[in-house]
């Protein structure tokens, strides 16, 4: 028997699947192209040798699109039945596959040669089904900075997140202070006397 690569476990797991749904979903809000979205996949663990073409990039998108309102949902029951319905409608048996080099993992997709938009919304329900149920939180979230829409995989165990990045989180509270600084700096009329 071959050993497993040393970074088997993370690459194959929940959490990274999860991120990669994140940056995935993100990615594909713009009009990506098939070398963006190769890069967004390859940096959350995938080999080398995929490829993605100009035909891959409308599935991926499709399935992004039917992800995002689990990220979007305000409570945890309306993430699951979100979630459960994905599941119900877009993924087939649980297996466990060990192909193209890789240990052996679960899917929920048709099988290991089918259409990678089919392939990406199987394993992001998959990962986000592992994260609820091992944190009984919401997965993640859409950023609540002014004018960004991305989503985040919420991770930690302190207050709820509500941003992508320290950078948005940062730029709203300077832009709070900036405005609470601006209205009790504003110049005070004097009284004309009477």
């Amino acid at each position: 028997m071959v050993p497993p690569p040393a970074d088997w476990p993370v690459r194959l797991s929940p959490r990274t699947a999860a991120r990669r749904t994140a940056a995935m979903i993100n990615v594909l809000a713009a009009d990506p192209t098939p070398e963006a979205i190769r890069e967004v996949l390859l940096a959350h663990g995938e080999a080398e040798s995929l490829t993605i073409t100009g035909d891959d990039v409308e599935p991926l998108r499709r399935a992004a699109q039917k992800l995002r309102p689990v990220f979007d949902a305000d409570d945890l029951e309306t993430a699951t039945a979100l979630l459960n319905q994905l599941l119900a409608r877009h993924t087939q048996r649980l297996r466990l596959t060990t192909h193209g080099g890789t240990t052996w993992h679960l899917h929920l997709d048709r099988d290991d040669d089918g259409p990678i938009g089919e392939w990406f919304l199987a394993s992001a329900c998959l990962a986000m089904a592992v994260l609820i149920w091992d944190r009984q939180q919401l997965p993640g979230g859409v950023c609540a900075a002014t004018g960004c829409d991305q989503v985040f995989l919420a991770v930690g165990s302190g207050p709820d997140q509500r941003y992508c990045s320290r950078r948005c989180a940062t730029r709203e509270r300077v832009a709070a202070h900036r405005a609470k600084a601006g209205v009790s700096a504003a110049p005070r009329r004097s009284r004309s006397p009477r």
